[in-house]
């Protein structure tokens, strides 16, 4: 693990790549493990709730009861809650609103905080954590004077999911912690999670419902802060972010029923996890390796040729996401979304076939 100072522009990581440019135009027709997005959804009587949303359109959006029942869901005052569209908004708002001095991100993880934080005129040092050491945190190697620091967990695209002592102890007065828990309902019983604690110092949680409830084409998130915190975000705002659509999935997604829904695909979502883990240790004569333990909705991996192998997928149906966009790691990695054992099975036989084109 060690510190670096990119350079301006960095152009080793394309930081605003992002999966769904792997299932784009031609790549549409793939089967698609490259986006984090859970298939098969959203369900029907989401779909309906927003389709009853759009007789509202007329009126301005009014965010009081999405906010209220996601303060509910996390026992926190609505005080301490933001809605946004999408975790993005969150990030940029974060960049803009906030007056730091040292921001630090700790990588590999999801890009657009940085790339947010760089647009917005920040230099942003970064804490490389190492596959020798299992893409694990040590606190001790962000810098004392950092007075923000961004981290995901579970991460994207390592999978790593952070206990939740080793993250709350990066707090310092005079420092805002940013943890992206986007992926945290995808965790069964969403182990680790910080949302809703309140004694954690200077703690902004994000979280997203695009990934778990496929929402991704209808933005819609939340911030969980310290009231003087979302009150400095919410002047960054334009007037009414997040739609009545939106609005209304927010409110249904942090219902009882959504969230036991939720926690039944977490565990479903685990044992499909450990099907694909299975599988892709059979590769391990070909160099393959899987980073472990994977918590998330997606598996991290490094191979020889990855890049042609990735290649030869998509002739074969299949769309995986490149790797070396994450900083702190290369050509050799791919990230791969959980799907259901059929889907994976297809994919396993597919890839049983690029290796084998890739080495010819």
């Amino acid at each position: 693990m060690h510190l670096h100072t990119p350079t301006e522009g960095d152009g080793a990581h394309d930081l605003r790549h992002h999966g769904d440019a792997e299932v784009r135009d031609e790549g549409s027709a793939l089967t698609d493990l490259a986006v984090n997005v859970r298939a098969d959804t959203p369900p029907a009587w989401l779909r309906e709730r927003i389709a009853e949303s759009l007789g509202g359109l007329a009126a301005y959006p009014d965010g009081r009861a999405a906010r209220a029942a996601v303060a509910q869901r996390h026992a926190l005052p609505v005080e301490r809650v933001l809605l946004t569209a999408g975790a993005a908004e969150a990030f940029v708002l974060l960049a803009r609103a906030l007056k730091v001095r040292r921001p630090v991100v700790v990588h590999p993880q999801f890009t657009e905080p940085e790339a947010a934080l760089r647009d917005a005129g920040h230099t942003v040092d970064r804490v490389l954590l190492r596959e020798e050491d299992g893409f694990r945190l040590d606190a001790g190697a962000v810098p004392e004077d950092a007075d923000l620091v961004v981290i995901g967990n579970p991460t994207n695209p390592t999978s790593v999911l952070h206990p939740a002592p080793s993250i709350a102890e990066l707090a310092r007065p005079g420092r805002t912690l940013v943890v992206d828990e986007a992926f945290m309902d995808a965790v069964p019983g969403e182990r680790e999670a910080l949302a809703g604690r309140t004694d954690v110092p200077g703690l902004v949680v994000l979280r997203s419902l695009t990934k778990t409830w496929g929402l991704a084409g209808l933005r819609i998130g939340y911030v969980l802060a310290a009231p003087e915190t979302v009150a400095e975000l919410e002047r960054a705002q334009p007037l009414w972010p997040v739609s009545t659509p939106a609005l209304a999935a927010a409110e249904v997604c942090v219902s009882p029923r959504a969230l036991a829904e939720a926690a039944h695909a977490a565990h479903r979502i685990a044992a499909d996890r450990a099907h694909l883990v299975a599988g892709l240790r059979e590769f391990a004569s070909d160099g393959l390796c899987v980073a472990e333990p994977a918590e998330g909705p997606f598996v991290l991996v490094r191979l020889p040729r990855a890049a042609a192998v990735r290649g030869h997928l998509r002739g074969l149906g299949f769309a995986v996401r490149r790797g070396d966009t994450f900083p702190g790691l290369g050509e050799e990695w791919l990230r791969l979304a959980v799907r259901d054992r059929a889907t994976v099975n297809r994919f396993l036989q597919a890839l049983d076939r690029a290796v084998t084109l890739a080495d010819r």
